[in-house]
């Protein structure tokens, strides 16, 4: 919403010295966003005056049109003498009155006007246009032909109030009273401690049976319909100069006077109208439910067809509106044209206005299903006041009486559904619990006043709503109103004392430590969009039946390319890493912990749960039926260098076993002990994908892969070679982990270091030899590690040797060469048992 300072100083007497700034700073401490406040003509410097085209000569030796024009300025050019301007607009005529800004003038944006040689002639300064002066579009697209009666060599400056503020405020939706002045004005005074001037307030003649017939057929619709006529028009009225300047400040675009009278009592009082011509109207003005099949073509020329839900206007014809959202063409007031034959002006001389109040909902759901967001559509979905229909009828009537020469029919239409006012019961001393500040009663009864309601009581308050607050439901809104306008910035900050045992879970400490851990290993976070197209399943090599093509889709997505939510990160994590490599950075590690979706064809349909009070534990837990599992996982991507060159030696790319090494990272946040086996899956290579299990309750389960991408999946994605990535269940990971880690106890004997070296087949996992000599080597052994594999002829065909290093250590004593031996020995024997190992060598 776009307020002007010198229209809002018309309804609240502010003083001279307040600045726009100072009015952003009282408004936004009464709980408004003023977003800019808009300095008008800032840097604008005269000479700037009417003048009064003399003479056009027309020169045609150019590519285009070019017009050499005497114009008099009067005495504002200091000889009296017509002023040579040079000009290119055809939209103007000789007798024409334009503005003209002469040489040592500075218009908006710097730019000084001197006199200067162009196109053969000297130019002694410019006829302006409205966007030259910063004025907006005025519909004329060229140059700003005045009215007659503006005086020759007047200041246009003034004339065309080129220097105000502009309050841009950004209107949340429970504060629709907001977008109008009236709204605004009345949060001013508010703020200010001043009188408002309500532009409301007008006498209104009471409805009668001589108006244009109305009759309402959906009154929940439609619960107020207010129809006035005007008569005697002059089809070549146009819109004084100052309308047009503040529906150009309001951010509205000057159309035709009747249109402009409109907009501008809707920007005033929040009520949006509509005038009709009423030599096109075909009987009775009503309000229904639109029919199947029915069409309609709106002013902006489209033809829409609509809903059997939409709220439609009708006449005897059909459809004539949208109701609350955009008038028909049909019925659109006409431009003034003049008669061929006779040279008459024509145009529409007789209107009916329409000021109506429609429910908000319908209007709001309307106006998204024609995606035909308007003006009248936003008001009405937040709120409008309903009695100030007849108010706004009045003031529409009363503008075009006075700017259009019309008369005022006598017929007053008003048809009202039976309501009753709101009112709130709430203990005084509410707002004071809720802020946590003792306001007392008399400042709660004297803020709600201020607000508009009317407040009756003394421990126990009675508060009627005024109409134009819709917002206002329950005391807690009562006691919004009574705080902001205290001042949020007086409540005091008083942080709350926490109860012990509180604060983090296990689990969500443990979520953070997994990104730590990640981050320290040299990964870098990189949140993506959990939105997913399926084609991306193709591009990754999933398998037609895999489970991870089972998506949720959203009614609503806000791209059409990406409708479903993402079961697996990968597509995110890659595609961010296709970004950085594509602006420069080849050598990446990114990782991203969050959660995926997988639907188990178990879901009920959602309940819709109640409002006016706490969901029970029950309704709570049936919502939670309805949704997909949604479990916790990591994921990162690699390429080019793991390890930089430099003058310390050779750096390397990142490869598979970095992949691998990053879940390892995380199992050992978890507790957990992660079984690394050869495996293939899904955008993996075949020959360097591991599967990552981990045991929970006595079973082996997959939590996750990791490896190389396989070729086609980097050429899909357009990634670059050899790129790496690792994804795992972390929600799995941490139910096989042992619960909260212990400290290691550092044992102060020497170590006795063993090393074996085993012969297995060639298709044996290293990782499941790693896993029985850990299990036979038993509570002495403090570390295994693999240092090299061998296959050679000496060893025989599809066979292999792997080369372990034990470390043993007791924690109270030294170990003896037996001790350290037999536990190597027991190490051997299980690993020979389970994987057919044989010492090398033996």
């Amino acid at each position: 919403m776009r307020v002007p300072l010198s229209w809002l100083r018309e309804y609240v007497d502010l003083p001279a010295t307040e600045t726009g700034r100072d009015v952003q700073a009282k408004l936004v401490s009464a709980g408004l966003e003023v977003e800019t406040v808009e300095q008008l003509g800032a840097g604008l410097k005269g000479p700037l005056v009417v003048g009064k085209v003399l003479t056009i000569e027309e020169l045609t030796e150019f590519k285009k049109p070019i017009r050499f024009c005497t114009v008099d300025v009067g005495q504002a050019n200091g000889t009296g003498e017509p002023q040579e301007i040079v000009c290119g607009a055809r939209n103007f005529a000789v007798g024409d009155k334009v503005v003209v800004v002469l040489p040592g003038a500075v218009l908006p944006g710097d730019f000084a006007i001197a006199a200067r040689k162009t196109y053969g002639k000297t130019s002694h300064g410019m006829i302006c246009s409205g966007d030259e002066l910063g004025m907006g579009d005025d519909g004329s697209g060229g140059i700003i032909v005045l009215p007659p009666e503006h005086e020759v060599g007047s200041d246009a400056i003034e004339l065309l109030e080129l220097v105000d503020e502009v309050l841009d405020i950004a209107v949340t939706p429970d504060r629709g009273y907001c977008l109008s002045m009236r709204g605004v004005a009345r949060e001013v005074a508010t703020a200010y401690g001043l009188p408002l001037r309500d532009p409301a307030l007008l006498d209104v003649p009471a409805p009668n049976s001589f108006g244009h017939p109305v009759k309402i057929a959906d009154p929940l619709g439609c619960d107020r319909f207010t129809a006035r006529t005007v008569v005697g028009l002059d089809p070549e009225a146009r819109s004084p100069i100052w309308l047009q300047r503040r529906l150009q400040k309001a951010g509205m675009r000057p159309i035709s006077l009747a249109v402009d009278v409109t907009n501008y009592v809707m920007i005033e009082l929040g009520q949006p109208l509509h005038a009709y011509d009423r030599s096109r109207l075909d009987g009775t003005i009503g309000v229904r439910r639109a029919e199947q099949g029915e069409v309609l073509t709106t002013l902006d020329g489209v033809k829409r067809k609509l809903d059997p839900a939409d709220l439609v206007i009708t006449d005897d014809r059909g459809p004539i509106g949208i109701a609350g959202v955009m008038g028909g063409a049909n019925t659109e007031i006409a431009d003034a044209t003049a008669d061929p034959e006779t040279g008459a002006v024509v145009g529409t001389t007789e209107v009916v206005i329409e000021a109506a109040h429609f429910d908000a909902l319908s209007i709001a759901r309307t106006a998204r299903r024609h995606k035909l967001p308007s003006e009248a559509s936003k008001r009405f979905e937040r709120g409008v006041d309903p009695q100030a229909g007849a108010a706004a009828a009045q003031r529409t009537v009363d503008l075009l009486v006075l700017l259009a020469g019309g008369t005022a029919e006598a017929g007053v239409t008003e048809v009202i559904a039976p309501s009753a006012p709101r009112t709130i019961t709430m203990p005084a001393d509410h707002p004071d619990r809720v802020a946590g500040v003792e306001y007392g009663r008399e400042t709660v009864v004297r803020r709600l006043q201020e607000v508009g309601c009317d407040v009756y009581g003394q421990d126990d308050l009675t508060v009627t709503v005024p109409s134009w607050r819709p917002d206002l439901a329950e005391p807690n809104d009562l006691a919004e109103e009574v705080i902001r306008l205290e001042g949020y910035e007086n409540l005091p900050s008083t942080l709350p004392t926490p109860p012990s045992g509180r604060g983090l879970t296990e689990s969500q400490r443990l979520h953070r430590r997994f990104g730590r851990a990640l981050a320290g290993a040299g990964y870098v976070e990189a949140l993506s969009y959990p939105f997913i197209g399926e084609q991306v399943f193709d591009q990754l090599g999933i398998a037609a039946d895999d489970d991870l093509r089972k998506v949720v889709k959203l009614v609503n997505p806000l791209s059409d390319e990406e409708p479903a939510l993402r079961t697996t990160l990968l597509p995110g994590l890659l595609a961010a890493l296709r970004r950085n490599d594509g602006r420069g950075s080849h050598d990446l590690a990114l990782f991203e912990t969050g959660l995926v979706f997988r639907p188990t064809g178990q879901e009920k349909k959602p309940v819709r749960l109640p409002v006016d009070r706490r969901p029970t534990d029950a309704e709570i837990a049936e919502l939670g039926a309805t949704l997909p599992a949604q479990p916790r996982h990591a994921a990162v991507v690699l390429s080019g260098a793991r390890e930089q060159a430099g003058w310390w030696g050779k750096g390397r790319p990142a490869t598979w076993a970095d992949a691998v090494e990053a879940a390892r990272t995380l199992a050992r946040e978890a507790g957990a002990e992660l079984i690394v086996d050869q495996g293939q899956y899904g955008p993996w290579h075949p020959g360097r994908c591991a599967e990552l299990k981990v045991v929970i309750d006595g079973d082996v389960v997959v939590v996750g892969h990791a490896g190389e991408l396989h070729p086609r999946v980097v050429k899909a994605l357009s990634l670059p070679a050899r790129t790496c990535a690792m994804e795992l269940d972390l929600d799995r990971l941490e139910k096989a982990g042992e619960g909260a880690l212990a400290a290691p106890r550092i044992s102060t004997f020497p170590v006795a270091t063993q090393d074996v070296a085993l012969v297995v087949d060639a298709e044996v996992p290293a990782a499941v030899v790693q896993y029985f000599l850990q299990g036979g080597a038993g509570e002495l052994l403090e570390s295994i590690r693999l240092f090299d594999v061998f296959t050679g002829d000496q060893l025989g065909e599809g066979k292999k040797s792997l080369a372990y290093a034990l470390r043993f250590r007791a924690p109270d004593r030294t170990l003896t060469v037996e001790e350290a031996t037999a536990a190597r020995d027991a190490a051997v024997a299980l690993a020979a048992e389970h994987t057919g190992a044989v010492l090398r060598g033996a």
